[in-house]
């Protein structure tokens, strides 16, 4: 993209309407994640039958080292997203999407097992890619619309990128090794041109500043200083996402295994079917947040949205074991109940934390700390089931699981939200 009109854009957007900025930002941003997601989750619509390496499924080896790498960038993530200051965000994102995708063309080189370690290659760089996108959006009047646009990208994207790499194995004759990468060259121009539209977003205004919080990169102490203000509450929430994590990228990762043992098969499109009514329904849920203005308020609403969608789970799943909904019902409201809980920790409840807070800082310090224990408890889950229950069923572990997460995690929010509810008042108190 030219110069000129970069600038151009630029100046358009730093002008424009709230109403359209929101749209064009929230599209963008959706679609760029949506291109990203194709570098990472295609993989999992292959079951890689048959395969075993050291007593364990291939594919879990798979899912493994892309989540240890996937964790472990959250880890760094902490440090590195926090202090990322606006002009390296571009180059950032641009890097990290090249080498996840040099990694899928290693793999298909590579053979079996040798390969695994390129998830790993897959994993590490893609952790930080969500933060760094989300940097763009933070911080504005309407960032609950921006941020649930960002988030149901990947609620769509990955029914989409699934159904795409069906249908490279199904109609070009794809293996499942050169499927991903196949699938992520698919996905690189359109990827590469909505990265250069979302760094044309002026930084918030004085007004969005006025109305949230100022966000600034946090240095070490600052973030230290963070997690002793809200040590007790950050422990209640981590956990509840920890659960929600570990469910939700067990479902991502094994839907082909789950829908196979629910009699679905050679279907690519039903993994985007499913999705799209999940990703409208969370997508207007969050979104209409932003017509709360008192920021102490929507934290509040955004708590008690979690807890609906953990109990929607633990519902979902007694009405289809009593076989009161049928299968793709019941993959619909397991998905909504687990996408309600799941996309506020992505950027709107932390928002509204700092801001019920005025407090300055950035939320992709505290979104990475959640995100590095949560795919943390996903690795556990994965070497739970191989270990402890290998010769228990996908579905029969996934609708478990689901009643778990569904419990524990409920009574983990109820926690967190009466904590906030008492620091705040407290908070107030010193801060008039």
């Amino acid at each position: 993209m030219p110069k000129q009109v970069r600038h151009s854009l630029n100046h358009l957007l730093s002008k424009a309407n709230p109403l359209w900025f929101t749209v064009y930002a929230s599209a963008v941003a959706f679609c760029l994640y949506t291109c990203v997601y194709a570098f990472r989750k295609t993989f999992a619509v292959a079951t890689f039958d048959g395969i075993q390496f050291a007593g364990m499924s291939y594919k879990v080896w798979l899912v493994t080292f892309q989540v240890v790498g996937y964790a472990l960038s959250k880890f760094i993530g902490i440090k590195v997203v926090a202090e990322l200051k606006a002009n390296s965000r571009m180059i950032g994102i641009f890097i990290m999407v090249l080498i996840a995708g040099i990694a899928w063309l290693l793999f298909a080189f590579v053979p079996a097992p040798y390969n695994i370690i390129f998830l790993f290659m897959n994993g590490l760089p893609l952790g930080m890619v969500w933060g760094m996108v989300f940097s763009y959006l933070e911080g504005r009047r309407m960032t609950e619309v921006l941020g649930a646009a960002l988030s149901v990208s990947f609620i769509f994207s990955a029914g989409l990128c699934r159904s795409v790499g069906a249908l490279t194995m199904q109609y070009l004759g794809t293996s499942e090794y050169w499927m991903p990468f196949v699938t992520s060259c698919l996905f690189a121009v359109p990827f590469l041109f909505f990265l250069l539209l979302l760094d044309q977003l002026p930084p918030p205004s004085v007004q969005d500043e006025a109305l949230r919080s100022k966000r600034n990169p946090m240095n070490g102490e600052e973030r230290k200083k963070f997690l002793r203000t809200f040590l007790p509450g950050i422990i209640l929430f981590v956990i509840a996402y920890m659960l929600l994590t570990a469910f939700r990228d067990f479902r991502d990762n094994f839907s082909a295994e789950i829908w196979t043992s629910l009699g679905v098969v050679n279907d690519p499109s039903i993994y985007t079917s499913t999705e799209i009514p999940v990703a409208f329904f969370v997508l207007i849920c969050m979104g209409s947040l932003m017509l709360i203005k008192n920021n102490k308020l929507a934290l509040m609403v955004n708590h008690a949205i979690i807890i609906f969608g953990l109990l929607l789970i633990g519902i979902a799943n007694f009405l289809f074991e009593n076989m009161l909904i049928n299968p793709s019902v019941w993959m619909m409201l397991i998905g909504t109940g687990l996408y309600l809980g799941y996309v506020p920790f992505n950027s709107i409840l932390f928002d509204r934390l700092l801001a019920a807070f005025r407090y300055a800082g950035t939320v992709g310090f505290i979104m990475y700390v959640s995100d590095s224990f949560g795919y943390l408890g996903s690795v556990g889950v994965l070497f739970f089931k191989e270990f402890g229950y290998a010769k228990l069923s996908w579905l029969s572990f996934f609708i478990s699981g689901g009643y778990v997460v569904s419990v524990i995690g409920a009574l983990l929010i109820g926690g967190s939200m009466i904590y906030f509810h008492k620091k705040h008042q407290a908070w107030s108190l010193l801060n008039p």
